[in-house]
């Protein structure tokens, strides 16, 4: 496989610029797949010694690592799986759920054989950690995929060793971190500008500060976007809990900050909610601080999801996009979730 020239091709044809960076990191998957998927009897050989099955690409948000991956991932003929975290994580609590009602053992076993039966790789995009049960069980679940020798890509903002930086309990973190450092390709990859914000991206959905006319304008984008839509009242249900949504227009839906981040919500609620929308207007989003770290952390999980299945979004909040603060502990991954939001509110995006 030349990726050196379909790499080319590709951003010629998507009329994307090319940089030396990119192009070292395009070297590097190449090293990663022959060691892991070239199927001559000399790769087969070598590779035993020298493969490690994951590729870890990190490095700071807009600078094209997602594009990368997604372009390896799409050529990629065996059979492959790509998921966000928080729904691969779901998907193992619920596993592990549906396990011990039948008193069933080794749950991290059969959740990873029954993982192989599906998927020879799996592509994490923004893999980030910052929840305490996730890090305790992650070092245990990876280990037994590598055993499984299930190959694995990820992107995330940091380096492998900086993963749940200053979280509860680290050291029981710690674990995962060696076997990740062990078993990847780490890459980093620089550009010195965020993508999603140049060419003057347009923030045409995106209404500051919090004012009567601020006020005036989202209520007239939303009569105008949901111009004679039905309103109804919709209730989701999420494992026997009712969610309401009391703004739906056939699927165009509107709510506050507080419907979505200040309530007992995660991951799973925020995809079900997503299923049932084609966009989604936000109201009155706060600044952050060490305060409401809580409700800016099902923040940038919801910005994850809509941003993962792609939504556009309209938002009402405090203050410029560009001027937003944040509690210490999740200022780097909430740099993602901003430059998320340049590009979901973008009319040129969306």
């Amino acid at each position: 496989m030349n990726l050196d020239n379909l790499f080319k091709n590709f951003c010629k044809k998507n009329n994307l610029e090319i940089n030396s960076y990119q192009l070292s990191i395009i070297n590097e998957l190449k090293s990663y797949y022959d060691l892991n998927f070239n199927k001559s009897i000399l790769n087969k050989i070598f590779s035993k010694k020298n493969s490690k099955p994951a590729f870890y690409l990190y490095g700071g948000v807009g600078v094209g690592k997602t594009m990368i991956l997604n372009f390896f991932f799409d050529l990629l003929e065996e059979k492959k799986l790509r998921q966000h975290f928080n729904e691969f994580i779901l998907s193992f609590h619920n596993f592990v759920h549906e396990r011990k009602e039948k008193n069933e053992q080794n749950v991290i076993n059969q959740f990873v054989k029954n993982l192989k039966s599906q998927t020879k790789l799996i592509y994490f995009d923004e893999f980030q950690v910052t929840n305490i049960v996730d890090a305790m069980i992650l070092g245990k679940l990876f280990e037994q995929i590598f055993k499984e020798d299930i190959k694995i890509i990820l992107t995330s903002n940091i380096k492998i060793s900086e993963l749940y930086k200053d979280g509860l309990q680290r050291d029981q973190f710690k674990p995962f971190i060696k076997i990740m450092e062990k078993q990847s390709i780490e890459c980093e990859l620089k550009i010195e500008d965020d993508y999603r914000k140049s060419n003057d991206n347009l923030k045409q959905r995106y209404f500051y500060p919090l004012n009567q006319e601020t006020n005036f304008k989202i209520n007239k984008f939303f009569r105008t976007i949901t111009k004679e839509k039905n309103h109804l009242s919709k209730t989701i249900k999420v494992k026997g809990r009712d969610l309401k949504i009391e703004n739906f227009y056939e699927g165009i839906a509107r709510f506050t900050f507080d419907d979505l981040c200040n309530r007992n919500l995660g991951a799973e609620d925020y995809l079900e909610i997503i299923k049932n929308c084609k966009f989604i207007t936000i109201d009155h989003i706060p600044q952050f601080n060490d305060i409401n770290s809580n409700q800016q952390q099902r923040f940038i999980t919801l910005i994850d999801v809509i941003y993962d299945k792609n939504i556009p979004l309209a938002v009402t909040a405090e203050q410029n996009i560009d001027q937003f603060t944040s509690s210490r502990l999740l200022q780097n991954p909430f740099k993602r979730t901003i430059s998320r939001l340049y590009e979901l509110t973008s009319v040129e995006k969306n």
